[in-house]
Protein backbone atom coordinates (compact mmCIF):
# COMPACT_ATOMS: atom_id res chain seq x y z
CA UNK A 1 0.00 0.00 0.00
CA UNK A 2 1.55 3.63 -0.90
CA UNK A 3 -0.12 6.54 0.29
CA UNK A 4 -0.57 9.85 -1.12
CA UNK A 5 1.64 13.28 -0.05
CA UNK A 6 -2.20 14.59 0.82
CA UNK A 7 -2.73 11.43 2.90
CA UNK A 8 0.40 12.44 4.91
CA UNK A 9 -0.66 15.93 4.84
CA UNK A 10 -3.10 14.67 6.96
CA UNK A 11 -1.66 12.56 9.18
CA UNK A 12 1.28 15.72 9.47
CA UNK A 13 -2.11 17.72 10.88
CA UNK A 14 -4.14 16.04 12.13
CA UNK A 15 -4.26 13.27 15.25
CA UNK A 16 -5.02 9.68 14.58
CA UNK A 17 -4.38 6.87 17.22
CA UNK A 18 -1.88 3.86 15.71
CA UNK A 19 -1.32 0.50 17.70
CA UNK A 20 2.23 0.28 16.46
CA UNK A 21 5.01 2.35 18.60
CA UNK A 22 7.40 2.90 15.91
CA UNK A 23 4.90 4.48 13.58
CA UNK A 24 3.76 6.53 16.09
CA UNK A 25 6.93 7.72 16.96
CA UNK A 26 7.95 7.94 13.19
CA UNK A 27 5.23 10.36 12.45
CA UNK A 28 5.55 12.52 15.64
CA UNK A 29 9.31 12.80 14.67
CA UNK A 30 7.78 13.98 10.69
CA UNK A 31 4.77 15.92 12.29
CA UNK A 32 7.99 18.41 13.95
CA UNK A 33 9.98 18.71 10.75
CA UNK A 34 6.85 19.97 8.79
CA UNK A 35 5.82 21.85 11.42
CA UNK A 36 9.27 23.64 11.65
CA UNK A 37 9.36 24.03 7.68
CA UNK A 38 5.91 22.87 5.84
CA UNK A 39 7.68 22.71 2.17
CA UNK A 40 6.47 20.58 -0.41
CA UNK A 41 10.12 19.12 -0.63
CA UNK A 42 9.15 18.34 3.19
CA UNK A 43 6.12 16.74 2.34
CA UNK A 44 7.22 14.39 -0.48
CA UNK A 45 9.84 13.25 1.93
CA UNK A 46 7.44 12.12 4.52
CA UNK A 47 5.26 10.58 2.35
CA UNK A 48 8.25 8.59 0.78
CA UNK A 49 9.69 7.79 4.40
CA UNK A 50 5.89 6.48 5.30
CA UNK A 51 5.70 4.43 2.64
CA UNK A 52 8.51 2.75 2.92
CA UNK A 53 8.09 2.06 6.61
CA UNK A 54 4.57 0.52 5.61
CA UNK A 55 6.38 -1.43 3.32
CA UNK A 56 8.55 -2.93 5.45
CA UNK A 57 5.92 -3.44 8.42
CA UNK A 58 2.80 -3.91 6.32
CA UNK A 59 2.67 -7.57 7.91
CA UNK A 60 1.96 -6.14 11.38
CA UNK A 61 0.24 -3.13 10.60
CA UNK A 62 -2.67 -4.59 9.66
CA UNK A 63 -5.17 -2.55 12.08
CA UNK A 64 -2.89 0.85 11.18
CA UNK A 65 -3.01 0.24 7.26
CA UNK A 66 -6.94 0.06 7.74
CA UNK A 67 -7.17 3.49 9.59
CA UNK A 68 -4.82 4.79 6.78
CA UNK A 69 -6.66 3.55 4.05
CA UNK A 70 -9.93 5.59 5.55
CA UNK A 71 -7.88 9.15 5.05
CA UNK A 72 -8.64 10.42 2.09
CA UNK A 73 -6.46 11.84 -0.67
Amino acid sequence: MNITSKQVEKLMLEDYNFSQLGFSMMLTRLKGVYAGNPSQEVLENATKEINAFLEKFKGIMKKDLAIISEIGG
